[in-house]
């Protein structure tokens, strides 16, 4: 049912395991090592035609001096912005929504699960339009709160379908006898089932800012100029008139996707144990 460990395979197997495993993995990372070559490459190059040969020159100072003189500061601060919030409301709500779906049992729990996780199948292109239009009419078009707004409400029904199913493994026995000596369901939350949540919260965390961080689509639809968008619908602003400057583009790319890894290297120990948890008895 379950493949047998490479180990345990032949020799062959295990040899030509070997062999394929430096070339997988650099075929994975040819897109990233391409995208740094480019960085530290003179317009010239691009210019001349050469995209894939050796650099005529090396530009990085250059380059990422051009792009942190430009507006890719601003960016990268909207982006703070944008996501620290959302990642707390999101993870907030979900929080006190999976402990409500997880512990309590009232008539529709089911039905209010079933619906956060139909929300997870709606495709975000086909409420592209009406949220647009919603954000036009309450005054949130081109801001960094109705940003927000819109991504705590899209990822809460992911957060929350994580969050109850964690709860719901949690002993159930612990919750009663807090119950017996008289605990407040607030405190129950807060000071019983929170400490627990730990691992999972870090976990959920380290993946909504990642999500929220990479999202392109919702930055381009709901927002416009340097005002509000965030470092992915930024780094476009590199574009000149007639040719787009793939020197800064691919500079402003490495220097935005550094703030995500570092989260996921700070978080490595939390964010491994909230998926494992549970994993092995």
């Amino acid at each position: 049912m379950f493949p047998s460990p490479i180990e345990k395979s032949s020799r062959a197997v295990q040899v030509s395991y070997q062999a394929m495993l430096p070339a997988v993995l650099l075929l994975w990372l040819a897109p990233l090592i391409a995208v740094a070559l480019f960085s530290v490459r003179p317009a010239a190059d691009f210019t001349a035609g050469n995209y894939w040969g050796w650099p005529s020159s090396w530009e990085m100072i250059s380059n990422y001096g051009q792009v942190f003189n430009s507006s890719m500061p601003r960016y990268i601060l909207n982006s703070f912005l944008i996501t620290i919030p959302t990642v707390i409301g999101a993870v907030a709500l979900s929080a006190m929504a999976g402990f409500a779906l997880g512990v309590y049992r009232f008539k529709g729990n089911l039905f209010l699960f079933f619906l956060f996780i139909a929300g997870n199948f709606v495709p975000f292109q086909i409420l592209m339009v009406p949220v647009r239009d919603l954000t036009l009419d309450m005054g949130l078009y081109n801001t960094k709160t109705g940003l927000v707004l819109f991504h705590i409400a899209f990822q809460t029904g992911f957060c929350t379908l994580f969050m109850r199913n964690f709860i719901k493994a949690l002993p159930v026995e612990l919750i009663e006898a807090a119950r017996v000596e008289g605990v407040a369901e607030w405190r129950i939350f807060w000071f019983v089932v929170l400490p627990l949540m730990k691992p999972a919260l870090a976990a959920l965390a380290v993946l909504v800012f990642t999500f929220i961080w990479n999202d392109y689509f919702w930055a381009a639809v709901l927002t416009q100029g340097e005002a509000a968008q965030p470092v992915t619908a930024g780094i476009t602003s590199f574009n000149a008139q007639y040719r787009a400057m793939y020197h800064l583009m691919s500079a402003g790319s490495i220097i935005a996707a550094l703030p995500p890894v570092a989260m996921f290297f700070l978080m490595q120990k939390h964010f491994i144990a909230g998926l494992t948890l549970g994993a092995v008895k």
